[in-house]
C-alpha cells in the first residue's frame, strides 16, 4: 500500500515538473518570440525612413519655392530623428556604429536650424545648396546597404537573436546582418564635419569646452591638500585619488573617502584646482536651519573657493537638504550658461553636493549689448493672462545652443509658476519654462 502511494507521489511529482518545464519553454519561446519581432520591426523601420531620407532631401534640392522648403526640411528632421530611435532599438550596443548615427543627428541638426529661420528674408545659400548635395549622395549610400541587408534578412530568414548572440561571442564575422551593418559603417568613415561646409561645421558641437578654465596645473600633492580641506575628511577616513585618464573632457583628479560616518567623493580641475562636482553622503538628522540660512552657507562656500558674482536664483528643500540654484550676474544680467548647483544639509550647514560643470565649461566675460526692444515691447509679447511678479535682464541658450540676451518675466497663470524669456533684440518668445513645485507627499 506504502509502496504504491509513494509511487502515485512520485508520478505526480515528476508531471507536476514536467508542465512546469513546459510551460517556462513556452513563455522562453514567448519572450524571444516578442524580442525578435521588436528586432525585426525597428529594422524594416530603419530601411524605410532611410528610403524616405533620401527621396525627401532628393526633393528639397528639386524645390523652387522657399515657401514649401521650411515644411519639407522640418519632414527630414522628424525623419532622421525616428531613424535614431529604430537604431536605439537594434541590438547593436557592441557594434561600432556611431559615424552613421553622427551622419543621422548632422542630418537632423542643418535640416532644423534651416527649417526655423525666415527662408523668404535668408533663402538657402550656395554653400547649404552644395551641403544637401552632399547628404543627398551619403544618404543614397545608407539607403543601399540596408537594403542589400534587408533582401538577405527576408530571402534568407535571418533572425536577430543570432546577431545578439553572435555580438555577445567571438564569432562576429560569420553573421551576415552584422557584416552588412559594418559595411554601411564603413562607408561612412569618410564621411566627416568638414563635407558639412562653412555653414554648419561646430554648430552643434560645445567647442568650449573647458577652455575658460585658469590657473596653474596642480600637482598631485597639492590637489590632495586642497580637497582635504574642502572635504574635512574624518581621522581614519580611507583615502584613494586617481587622475583621468586620455580622452577626459578635462584633465582631473578624483578623490574618494570612506570612514564609518560619512562617504564622500569630488572631482577637481587639474588646471587652477577648481572643485567640479562633489557628493557626501552621510545620516541626516532634523533641520536646524531654515532654507535661508543653508543658501547663505551655500554662498559663502562658492566664495571661498573662487566662484564670486553668484546670486541664488532657485531655492528648494528636501527633507533635511536644501539645493540651491545658482547664476552668475555680469551688468546686472543674469548668465544662464554660468549656472552651478550647491547641496546644503539643513542639520548643521555642511556642503553635501556641487555641480559646478556647466559654469566651468561656459564662464566667460562677456560683451553685453544694448536691447533692441523696450521692457514695455517685451512685455507686450507674454501672454495676457499671466500676471508678472518680477522683471530681469537675462542670457540664456536658444534651442540652436546660441546665446541671446532676453528680457526674463516670472509669471503666475492660475496656480502655477513660470519663467518666460523674451529676445531682447526682435521679441520672439524664445523659451517658457514652468517651475517646479513642492512634491505632494502621500502618506
Amino acid at each position: 500500500m506504502i509502496r504504491w502511494l509513494l509511487i502515485g507521489v512520485l508520478a505526480v511529482g515528476v508531471t507536476g515538473t514536467a508542465v512546469w518545464g513546459y510551460q517556462e519553454h513556452q513563455e522562453k519561446n514567448a519572450i524571444l518570440v516578442q524580442a525578435e519581432n521588436s528586432y525585426q520591426r525597428a529594422f524594416h523601420d530603419l530601411s524605410y525612413h532611410t528610403n524616405l531620407l533620401h527621396d525627401k532631401i532628393g526633393t528639397v534640392l528639386a524645390m523652387n519655392s522657399q515657401k514649401q522648403l521650411s515644411p519639407q526640411l522640418a519632414d527630414i528632421w522628424r525623419i532622421t530623428s525616428e531613424a535614431h530611435n529604430d537604431v536605439g532599438q537594434l541590438p547593436l550596443a557592441l557594434l561600432p556604429f556611431n559615424k552613421t548615427e553622427e551622419f543621422l543627428s548632422d542630418i537632423g541638426e542643418f535640416t532644423y536650424r534651416t527649417a526655423i529661420r525666415d527662408l523668404n528674408k535668408n533663402p538657402l545659400t550656395d554653400d547649404e545648396v552644395k551641403l544637401l548635395e552632399n547628404l543627398y549622395k551619403q544618404s543614397g549610400k545608407i539607403e543601399k546597404e540596408l537594403r542589400k541587408v534587408q533582401y538577405m534578412v527576408l530571402n534568407d530568414n535571418l533572425r536577430w537573436m543570432d546577431v545578439q548572440l553572435a555580438l555577445a561571442s567571438d564569432e562576429k564575422s560569420d553573421n551576415t546582418i552584422i557584416d552588412g551593418f559594418k559595411t554601411v559603417e564603413k562607408n561612412m568613415e569618410g564621411y566627416s564635419e568638414g563635407d558639412l561646409g562653412p555653414t554648419f561645421t561646430g554648430a552643434s558641437q560645445q567647442n568650449h569646452e573647458y577652455q575658460f578654465l585658469k590657473g596653474e596645473n596642480l600637482s598631485e600633492e597639492k590637489a590632495r591638500e586642497k580637497t582635504k580641506k574642502i572635504f574635512e575628511i574624518p581621522q581614519g577616513a580611507k583615502v584613494t585619488m586617481t587622475k583621468s585618464g586620455k580622452g577626459a573632457e578635462v584633465p582631473t583628479y578624483s578623490l574618494s573617502y570612506r570612514s564609518d560616518k560619512k562617504n564622500g567623493y569630488m572631482d577637481i580641475s587639474v588646471k587652477g584646482g577648481h572643485p567640479i562636482s562633489i557628493l557626501v553622503e552621510r545620516d541626516l538628522k532634523e533641520a536646524e536651519l531654515g532654507l535661508y540660512e543653508g543658501s547663505e552657507k551655500a554662498k559663502n562656500f562658492l566664495e571661498k573657493y573662487k566662484y564670486k558674482g553668484m546670486e541664488n536664483f532657485q531655492s528648494t528643500q528636501y527633507d533635511q537638504v536644501g539645493v540651491y540654484n545658482f547664476l552668475y550676474i555680469q551688468d546686472d544680467v543674469r548668465i544662464y550658461p554660468d549656472s552651478l548647483q550647491v547641496k546644503v544639509a539643513l542639520d548643521n550647514g555642511d556642503i553635501l553636493g556641487l555641480s559646478a560643470r556647466d559654469f566651468l565649461m561656459n564662464h566667460h566675460k562677456r560683451s553685453i549689448k544694448e536691447p533692441k526692444i523696450s521692457e514695455e515691447e517685451a512685455r507686450s509679447n507674454v501672454n495676457p493672462n499671466v500676471k508678472i511678479q518680477e522683471q530681469h535682464m537675462a542670457i540664456i541658450e536658444n534651442d540652436l545652443n546660441e546665446e541671446v540676451l532676453c528680457y526674463e518675466f516670472l509669471g503666475t497663470l492660475g496656480e502655477s509658476t513660470y519663467r518666460i524669456f523674451i529676445n531682447a533684440n526682435d521679441g520672439i518668445e524664445e523659451k517658457v519654462e514652468k517651475l517646479k513645485q513642492a512634491e505632494m507627499k502621500f502618506e
